[in-house]
């Protein structure tokens, strides 16, 4: 049945600490979870459960443990702060039934959220996520002796999985100095500890937790990560790594500060993958993500699979064919060889190993990008606005034809409704660019919050800032 102040979303549910996210709502989640291990998969195998640097975390997990103890469901509990990914890899590395891990990822601090993760160590599948919502309420029976909760440090398998991913010794030659950012979240002083070992420069910035986030949301993107460009500008460091509040998610900045958005990581990294490692398997895209991607599968005759945003798109393709990586805008990276999960740390290190490999600053591998697969700029603002305005918005763009000029004097070319509305526009600078991207522009609602996310690409800074000021306008225009 539904819940009114419970709805999982594409990760688990998310809400605000004291207002819908309260510990008895924490407890009913934990509890429909339960139903749903007790109904479909085994519950002797246990579940696995941790917690990020948010407000109250490990209380909420602790919470959450007796209640599936409760339901004679054995939990392995985290004893300290554990990013996502590890919390993942120790589901599927201890053959769990399933995971738990309470983090609301990269929203403001005043939210905390529920998310489930399925035995093959990834995001629930939308079918899994609808089952546990279903149970919403429903009481669970329970035996009269209640399974054991055991304190379970998830860190050290995952360490040895991550560093043995990224080959160390060549970062260890580099020469390189990096400056690691973890905002405050459950990334803490994993990478620095990892470079230290290994003898690599480095510093680190907001490593402390910290549950307030302190004057930013833990999102790796612009105007969270700017105290990070200043750090390593200051500091003579050759790159920026950042990973979000569960540190799932990565964001980088280059020598000069310069952000480095997540689409030009993807790019970078695939790039590599494809050039210097050759690993088989199909390359999976998001459809708000760049589309540089296209060109550098077709350049190396690899399969690109686009598909709706949100992770779980990937990691379903993942757990049903051969796919070498997977992503989505928002810095969230996996490799299958290593989990169905996006994965922040190890993407961080992975970024390292290219620079190490090539000879190269983060500033250099996105300047022979550009050289080589024409200029993509990429610009997203998010517009917090009534239901009412945002699904009015929606329901105009989707009335418009091609031809009609529309977003900065552009006439459509075509539309696109995957997973939002998308318009490829006829843009007169591309004509004046060699090898210029394609130029799109794309409205999708929150199904969530009340929020519209804008999304744009094209072939210069100047016309993405036009396209999303003309969007943002239209979309207010009701």
């Amino acid at each position: 049945m539904p819940h009114p102040q419970i709805k999982f979303g594409t990760d688990g549910w998310r809400g605000v600490i004291a207002d819908d996210y309260t510990f008895a709502n924490v407890r009913t989640a934990a509890e429909a979870v339960a139903a749903y291990v007790h109904a479909k998969e085994n519950p002797a195998k246990g579940l696995c459960i941790a917690y990020d640097t948010r407000f109250g975390s490990k209380a909420f997990a602790r919470a959450c443990a007796e209640v599936i103890a409760a339901t004679g469901i054995p939990v392995a509990l985290a004893p300290v702060i554990t990013p996502t990914p590890a919390l993942s890899y120790a589901v599927r590395e201890r053959g769990a039934a399933g995971g738990i891990m309470i983090t609301s990822s990269h929203n403001p601090a005043q939210w905390n959220g529920v998310k489930y993760k399925a035995w093959y160590g990834g995001s629930g599948k939308p079918s899994i996520i609808a089952e546990i919502e279903s149970y919403l309420g429903q009481p669970v029976p329970k035996p009269a002796q209640q399974a054991p909760i055991e304190e379970v440090d998830f860190l050290p398998p995952y360490l040895s999985a991550i560093e043995n991913f990224a080959d160390l010794d060549l970062i260890a030659k580099s020469g390189m100095k990096f400056c690691i950012d973890s905002m405050y979240g459950a990334g803490g002083t994993i990478l620095s500890t990892i470079l230290d070992r290994i003898g690599v420069a480095n510093l680190t910035i907001r490593s402390n937790p910290d549950p307030l986030f302190p004057g930013i949301n833990p999102e790796p993107i612009e105007p969270h990560i700017r105290a990070l460009g200043e750090a390593v500008v200051a500091n003579g460091c050759q790159a920026g790594l950042c990973t979000d509040g569960d540190a799932d998610r990565i964001g980088a900045t280059d020598e000069d500060g310069n952000f480095v958005d997540p689409h030009k990581i993807y790019s970078i990294l695939l790039s590599w993958v494809l050039r210097r490692k050759g690993w088989p398997g199909a390359v999976t895209r998001a459809f708000n993500t760049t589309k540089m991607l296209d060109r550098i599968c077709k350049k190396y005759g690899r399969e690109l699979i686009e598909h709706g945003i949100g992770f779980k798109y990937v990691c379903d393709l993942m757990l049903e064919r051969e796919i070498v990586m997977g992503g989505e805008e928002s810095g969230g990276i996996g490799f299958q060889r290593h989990l169905p999960e996006r994965d922040g740390l190890l993407n961080a290190l992975l970024l390292a190993n290219v620079m190490a490999e090539e000879g190269k600053t983060m500033g250099q591998l996105v300047a022979d990008l550009q050289a080589e697969y024409g200029e993509h700029q990429y610009g997203r603002i998010d517009l917090h606005i009534s239901d009412e305005i945002k699904n009015g918005a929606i329901a105009r763009a989707k009335a418009l034809k091609t031809g009609d000029a529309v977003f900065a004097g552009m006439p459509i070319l075509r539309q696109e409704n995957l997973d939002g509305v998308k318009f490829y526009l006829d843009n007169p600078e591309a004509k004046t660019k060699p090898n210029a991207a394609e130029t799109w522009l794309l409205l999708r609602a929150s199904g969530t919050e009340p929020l519209m996310r804008i999304y744009t690409e094209s072939c210069s800074k100047e016309a993405v800032a036009m396209l999303l000021e003309s969007a943002r306008k239209f979309a207010l225009s009701a």
